[in-house]
């Protein structure tokens, strides 16, 4: 299935080209396609089991699909080796899932702090930067704690700005608020929308949640494992 043009003509940052996807009998993926532009918040939607995480996967080079392509800024993801996906993971794309998964020996301030540091940045040098991040995501006063004496909103917070402190082009969220009460979902969506959109970051957003889904600039939905004919503004 064919992804329709976008009016601005832009060239996407990330496409996927149908996608197809099996886990032993079962088909996650059903040639799905999608596009995601530089700076743009794309939420995609559709009910348990419709293929949402797995799409997610694939983009973010963490599976591979069956059939089909996956392409960032001229790569191909679904080629490339293990090596180049994991610096990729490391340099330009942020993952955050809907329980965190902090590490929960680690202060928040160091849990942010670390992919900085597996990417070479002195330990000084990168707690400075994660402060920061925590700053804007409006829980630096938590740093200090580890993930078991913070709130779920705080922690999820926490793991946002652990995906944008490397300076990420593409955070790939999946049900990030799927964990939090509604005030606490809605504290973090407006955290990382506001967020993005200052840092001109892009964001896969995988959610079951309209509520969610309103933060974004563009909606797709996902049925049987592929991408429903039109996609919905949100």
């Amino acid at each position: 299935m064919s992804t329709p043009e976008r009016p601005d003509g832009a060239a996407p940052l990330l496409a996927a080209r149908d996608l197809a996807k099996a886990y032993g009998g079962t088909r996650a993926l059903r040639g799905a396609s999608v596009e995601l532009r530089a700076g743009e918040i794309l939420a995609v939607t559709g009910a348990s089991g419709s293929g949402k995480s797995t799409l997610l996967h694939c983009l973010a080079g963490i599976v591979r699909p069956d059939s089909g392509s996956v392409t960032y800024r001229g790569e191909r993801l679904d080629r490339l080796p293990e090596r180049r996906l994991s610096e990729l993971r490391r340099t330009d794309f942020g993952v955050v899932f809907q329980f965190g998964q902090l590490i929960p020996e680690l202060t928040a301030l160091d849990n942010v702090a670390l992919p900085l540091m597996l990417a070479g940045t002195a330990r000084a040098t990168a707690r400075a930067r994660a402060g920061e991040w925590l700053e804007r995501f409006g829980v630096r006063g938590q740093g200090e704690l580890r993930p078991g004496e913070m709130s779920g909103g705080q922690a999820q917070r926490a793991a946002l700005a652990r995906a944008l402190v490397t300076g990420a082009r593409v955070v790939f969220a999946d049900e990030p608020t799927g964990a939090l009460d509604s005030l606490a979902g809605e504290q973090v969506m407006a955290a990382l929308a506001h967020t993005a959109r200052e840092s001109s970051t892009a964001v896969l957003l995988v959610t079951h949640d309209a509520r969610v889904a309103a933060y974004a600039d563009r909606e797709v939905q996902l049925r049987d494992g592929s991408v429903a004919p039109l996609e919905v503004p949100a």
